[in-house]
């Protein structure tokens, strides 16, 4: 790899209207242009995933009537965006004949051992990834969630107990138990393109060419191995009116293909376990999801798209006396696409371009 931009500015949380009065035109400084066309920023900015993450609780608990408060409303994050141009990221730099690509970001801190007294600090270990959303918390068992997270996707096929539950998940087992919603037949070879190959007609059970690796032309299928990526087809046009539900409502252009910031990833992913991708069929009992359908606030209309961050107290107690500033917090489930957004921890960081053939 190889830096392609250094030192470049982080925009400065926003404080207040007193302190600056325009924040929306001083973070547009810190969005910094690259040769060829990309662009980066990093820096504060609304939470822009909406979910009611009672829901998580609720699946256990079955009681469905607390549902449509998103918990995440108010919240700021500290984000980076990238804007980076397809020719860059296509294999062999072919966008036209390659035009499926797969990401993923990871978190990495030192570690710290302690023996006989004496503190060794470690090199940077990778501590967290993130491909398609909520994968570790709808898939990977929970005794497998921290092995997960160390792995490269190309290690994936290496940790069986993972993939098996990617064909045989605990979730529809769990709806099944509590609500009484029957779960999928297993094996589930739905879920599998969807997490660990991509979407294509030969891939499996789902009648769609859409973001298989092995639909690039010029991609060796020996080279091609399961692993948990976000899978975006650069050959998709961008949609008009976006419908939250993406592919599983006819918009090829939304998740899993890719993810939108304005895709509900909640109500997706959990129709997606119930076999709506299979069937191609809502699961009706389910169609509401979360009732948390859109962000608080509208997004942008050009790059980062981030919403402005917010300066109000959240979770306020009676009369004010519990009042705390909107709180930077770590972004559980925030994608990444092309022309979208990776949403990372901001620091001090570089800019690397990677060169990979495969």
């Amino acid at each position: 790899s190889r830096t392609i931009k250094s030192n470049v500015p982080v925009a400065p949380s926003r404080v207040g209207p007193a302190s600056m009065p325009n924040y929306g035109a001083l973070r547009n400084q810190a969005v910094s242009p690259l040769a060829g066309g990309g662009k980066t920023f990093a820096g504060q900015a609304d939470d822009p995933f909406f979910a009611d993450l009672r829901v998580f609780d609720l699946l256990y608990g079955g009681n469905l009537s607390e549902r449509g408060q998103d918990t995440l409303a108010g919240y700021n994050v500290n984000s980076v965006a990238l804007q980076i141009p397809k020719k860059d990221l296509a294999l062999r730099g072919n966008s036209s004949r390659n035009p499926v690509i797969g990401v993923w970001s990871t978190t990495d801190r030192k570690g710290v051992q302690i023996s006989d007294s004496r503190t060794r600090h470690d090199k940077w270990r990778q501590v967290s990834r993130l491909g398609n959303p909520l994968v570790n918390e709808v898939v990977v068992p929970l005794k497998y969630k921290d092995a997960f997270n160390t792995l490269n996707p190309d290690q994936d096929r290496t940790v069986k107990p993972v993939v098996d539950k990617v064909y045989d998940p605990i979730l529809p087992k769990l709806i099944q138990k509590v609500y009484g919603i029957p779960a999928p037949a297993t094996p589930r070879n739905d879920l599998a393109e969807i997490y660990l190959t991509g979407i294509c007609k030969a891939c499996g059970p789902i009648k769609a060419d859409l973001n298989a690796h092995r639909l690039n032309k010029d991609a060796s299928p020996r080279r091609i191995v399961p692993a948990e990526e976000l899978r975006l087809n650069m050959g998709v046009p961008a949609t008009a009116n976006p419908q939250r539900y993406g592919v599983l409502a006819g918009d090829l252009a939304g998740f899993p293909n890719g993810r939108r910031l304005t895709d509900d990833v909640i109500d997706i992913s959990l129709q997606a376990v119930e076999g709506a991708a299979q069937t191609g069929t809502l699961v009706p009992a389910l169609a509401d999801g979360d009732k948390v359908n859109a962000n608080e606030v509208p997004f942008g209309s050009s790059f980062p798209y981030l919403a402005l961050p917010h300066t109000k107290s959240v979770n306020s107690g009676p009369g004010g006396s519990e009042t705390r500033q909107s709180s930077l917090k770590t972004p559980s489930a925030a994608g990444a696409g092309v022309l979208g957004s990776l949403m990372l921890g901001v620091g001090g960081w570089r800019l690397r371009r990677r060169n990979k053939t495969s």
